[in-house]
């Protein structure tokens, strides 16, 4: 059995890497994230190569791919922590594609896969999505009940409180809407697949913050020795690469699953999540313990990396809620949103 990606799976990922690299270099981004702002140029253009409606039907003005190649796509956004609305864009094209209706389809999919309508996801807690990507510029919102019921409103009608988190390279808010359209499709096979997604992008995270680790401690001399070359920072570094790969193969086989076999999709997916979001966090925070006193500073890049990672690590449900969400899939339960 062949693991590795295909040739066109590899041009995506080397495209995308090379574009993220170019476009959102250390400075650029820390620029962004002290505005809180977004780079609308650098979104035109991924939405004119097509990344924004990459699962997206052909019909609805996407590329018709899938689930894998928007995963990496995904860690190539979390490695170069890309101040981009993808997250929330995609996250409310997989709940239109997988369970809305036509009509639905025919009016939003279009702005979502081409990038000039976009839209975004909450999940509904006691009738407030609390934690809501990108909402104050969406123009339509996907909000999804724990019994997995969901409605779509337009983004005029919801009310909606913008509000900074730790993460300043992504925007939030929160959300109130009454009524709205209901979905009538596979609302878990979509929030499935929005996790899986988000698993992704935290990978990028943990990868770059690890590498960064590794520079560092092969750079950085103690007792004109390289600190790497030190136990206690060595394997530290090495345990940062087995918690970045496992997170890597959960979130690529939660894809594959979401591609190949659906049947498996809600324990892979929630598996995934759980994973990447405890491992991205460690990772980080083990990459500011090999940096030592210059990883606290603001003026380092750090602290972005692993803000973002732990911003990831509560969106679209915890470690903590998708661990039981596992437990009670393996016991017979049926399916929830976490």
């Amino acid at each position: 059995m062949n693991f590795d990606f295909t040739d066109d799976q590899q041009a995506i990922k080397r495209t995308a890497h090379e574009l993220l690299a170019a476009r959102f270099k250390p400075e650029h981004v820390r620029e962004l994230a002290e505005a809180v702002a977004y780079d609308d140029d650098a979104w035109k253009e991924m939405s004119e190569l097509g990344w924004a409606g990459i699962f997206i039907d052909e019909e609805h003005g996407g590329q018709g791919l899938g689930i894998v190649e928007l995963v990496i796509l995904m860690e190539e956004l979390g490695y170069a922590l890309a101040p981009v609305p993808f997250l929330s864009n995609t996250a409310a094209g997989l709940a239109l594609q997988l369970a809305g209706t036509d009509d639905q389809k025919g009016r939003w999919l279009p702005g979502i896969a081409s990038g000039e309508a976009r839209g975004t996801v909450g999940i509904l807690r006691d009738g407030e999505a609390r934690l809501v990507p990108d909402a104050d510029s969406a123009e339509v919102i996907v909000l999804i009940s724990p019994d997995g019921s969901t409605s779509v409103v337009e983004a005029a009608s919801a009310e909606i409180e913008p509000f900074e988190t730790m993460d300043r390279t992504r925007r939030f808010a929160r959300v109130r809407a009454d009524g709205g359209e209901p979905l009538g499709g596979d609302q878990l096979a979509a929030a499935d697949r929005i996790v899986t997604a988000l698993s992704a992008e935290t990978v990028g995270v943990a990868q770059k913050a690890m590498e960064m680790a590794v520079e560092y401690a092969r750079d950085r001399k103690q007792f004109g020795r390289p600190i790497g070359s030190y136990q206690a920072v060595s394997h530290r570094c090495a345990q940062m690469l087995l918690e970045v790969e496992g997170s890597r193969s959960g979130a690529y086989y939660a894809a594959w699953c979401a591609d190949s076999e659906p049947d498996s999709l809600p324990a892979a997916a929630s598996m995934a999540k759980a994973y990447s979001s405890d491992a991205g966090w460690r990772v980080c925070g083990s990459s500011l313990q090999v940096h030592g006193g210059i990883g606290f500073t603001w003026e380092h890049d750090l602290h972005f990396l692993l803000k973002r990672a732990k911003t990831n690590a509560i969106l679209f449900g915890s470690a903590r809620e998708h661990r039981e969400r596992v437990a009670g899939l393996s016991l017979g339960q049926p399916a929830t949103v976490a």
